[in-house]
């Protein structure tokens, strides 16, 4: 379409504005295959050239929609209480209001023409996009670096222009597309109502305004800017939908952020079921908060990984359930699944093999849906089993995690249970296939201790029972060195040692792990004396510089420390250390 507007005009031009009297209200024929209008004119070739004037209009109503919408959208985030409120109750009104009406009424107002028309529908679409945008800058409007910007006193012009709408561009800019479209046939409908285009100009609409009175007679007339019409419609929300169905891909479509070459995946490891090697997660801008992570689980076994917040843990649980948000890269040497690429595996397949088990249950469930069915639900996507054999099959895994009578919880909403029992849910949700690796991202972080425990004890039976493995993440190293068969240090993306876990009390090596272990306080801790720390803080994903990233709070630290990386070497029997002073 865009193309025909470009070209329509140059190729067929002329002949959409001859008069020929002797062709005057023809209909189809080998010369004129659309008929001809009241002047003789060549309909196929006005319907051609029309194009370019149609989507002009469309372009030109879209934007002032998309500028207005954005502009009322925002404005909440930025004025005082009362004023927020009163746009927010103006923009609800405008959104309950028809459409078609506020673009009519608005058309009425400013003028009949096309100008009026461009008016209107922008009229029209503006509630929509305000309403949009104002839901996507309250989200940002909540975070604490906006909030530290006015505590700085940073102007509200400036906060909306540098802090809240680079973070809502980039679905405003796909629901273009889509308003675009919605844009073109509602200008289509103006001049059909006689409320658009005006002679002599003609748009597609005024085109089968002047054909609709001969649709009996010759219906080729008002067919042909019919078909425009509806196919630029067509295609425009097509293409809305694909870019947003390309915007919510994993990874980003772009070039990926510089990564270490990765090594030749090699063989499967026979004895593992989860395999990582040099896996890698960057984000445009130089952000790489997951640097060359290589680990591996056995069957049974549950290796523990351990670090401060912010040292890569969860986003390297993301990245092996395939769960990493755009646009960051994942990139590795090998990840494999039951000696599988997961690349390899089918949506079902990683379904089945793979249960993740997330830190708040609250938010892993579906509020709004019951318990029972949600847990059903995976049997029926993933395995294809009846509603009735799903619904068997989770109450009987809400009865293995020792909930309570399981056929009554079945049938209640998450909000109704407790945080524990909730955990348990999710839990079941995820023994509903046959998991061979469970990952379980810090889940006892908000439960009481008593609570925890049980969850820990309960994690260990089905291990036990079912023979996955299992991806145990925490920054807790006590619970840990606990539940783990063997532990995993992070700090700043890069694993730094890996240890069987009843060694980790009095065999660490590298100083990260014994300065963790140094801070959990137990009933020897003189209780007069200060806590014990890691004195400074954690470096940013584009801040770790090219030798050893806890250097700088590391007391064994060296010049060698500060400019060369040290490699994970082997140790002892099953223990890796990246340290040069180890």
């Amino acid at each position: 379409m865009v193309v025909l507007a470009v070209v329509g005009p140059l190729v067929w031009g002329e002949a959409a504005g001859r008069i020929d009297a002797a062709a005057i209200l023809q209909g189809a024929s080998p010369e004129h295959p659309l008929g001809t209008d009241n002047l003789g004119r060549d309909l196929l070739a006005r319907v051609l050239v029309a194009g370019r004037y149609s989507l002009l209009l469309a372009l030109a109503a879209t934007l002032v929609g998309a500028v207005a919408g954005v502009v009322l959208g925002t404005l909440p985030s930025v004025l005082p209480r009362r004023a927020a409120r009163l746009v927010t109750a103006t923009v609800n009104a405008l959104v309950a209001f028809p459409g078609l009406l506020l673009a009519m009424f608005t058309a009425v107002v400013t003028g009949l023409g096309a100008r009026g028309a461009v008016l209107g529908i922008g009229a029209a679409i503006a509630p929509g996009f305000a309403r949009l945008t104002q839901t996507l800058a309250a989200r940002v409007a909540g975070a604490d670096y906006v909030a530290a910007a006015r505590m700085l006193g940073v102007p509200r012009r400036r906060i909306l222009t540098r802090h809240v709408l680079p973070n809502i561009a980039e679905p405003l800019i796909l629901n273009l597309a889509q308003a675009f479209g919605g844009a073109l046939l509602g200008l289509a409908g103006m001049s059909f109502l006689g409320l658009g285009v005006q002679p002599p100009q003609y748009d597609w609409g005024r085109l089968l305004f002047d054909g609709f009175p001969r649709i009996y007679v010759t219906p080729e007339v008002a067919l042909g800017p019919a078909a425009a019409i509806a196919l630029a419609g067509i295609g425009f929300n097509l293409l809305g939908d694909a870019l947003a169905r390309a915007a919510a891909r994993t990874s980003a479509t772009g070039a990926p952020a510089p990564a270490p070459a990765a090594a030749p995946p090699g063989e499967p490891d026979p004895g593992a079921v989860l395999e990582v090697r040099d896996l890698t997660v960057a984000f445009p801008g130089g952000l790489t908060p997951v640097r060359e992570v290589s680990l591996s689980v056995a069957p049974g076994e549950i290796v523990g990984l351990v670090g401060e917040s912010g040292s890569g843990k969860s986003l390297t649980a993301a990245a092996i359930g395939g769960l990493v948000p755009y646009p960051g890269t994942v990139t590795y040497g090998a990840l494999r699944l039951g000696g599988r690429d997961v690349a390899t595996l089918s949506d079902r397949e990683l379904g089945t093999a793979l249960a993740m088990v997330f830190q708040d249950p609250l938010a892993a469930l579906n509020p709004a849906l019951k318990v029972g069915g949600q847990l059903a639900e995976v049997a029926v996507v993933h395995e294809g089993a009846s509603r009735a054999e799903a619904r068997r099959r989770a109450v009987d895994r809400l009865g293995h995690v020792h909930l309570p009578e399981p056929e009554r919880l079945a049938g209640r909403h998450p909000h109704e249970l407790s945080g524990g029992m909730r955990q348990r849910a999710v839990i079941a949700m995820g023994l509903m296939g046959t998991p061979r690796l469970i990952v379980a991202d810090e889940p006892t972080t908000a439960l009481d201790v008593t609570v925890q425990r049980q969850i820990l004890r309960l994690l260990r039976e089905v291990v036990d029972e079912t023979g996955a493995a299992t991806l145990f993440i925490s920054h807790d190293i006590a619970v840990v060195g606990e539940l783990c068969d063997r532990v995993v240090v992070m700090y700043a993306g890069r694993v730094v040692e890996e240890l069987p876990a009843g060694r980790l009390a009095g065999g660490a090596a590298h100083p990260y792990t014994k300065a963790l272990i140094a801070s959990l306080p137990d009933l020897d801790t003189d209780r007069e004396r200060p806590l014990a720390g890691i004195p400074g803080a954690q470096p940013g994903p584009a801040d770790v510089g090219p030798g050893c990233a806890f250097a700088p709070r590391c007391a064994l630290a060296t010049a060698r420390c500060e400019s060369d990386r040290p490699e994970l070497a082997a140790r002892g029997a099953g223990q890796r250390v990246a340290c040069w002073e180890a």
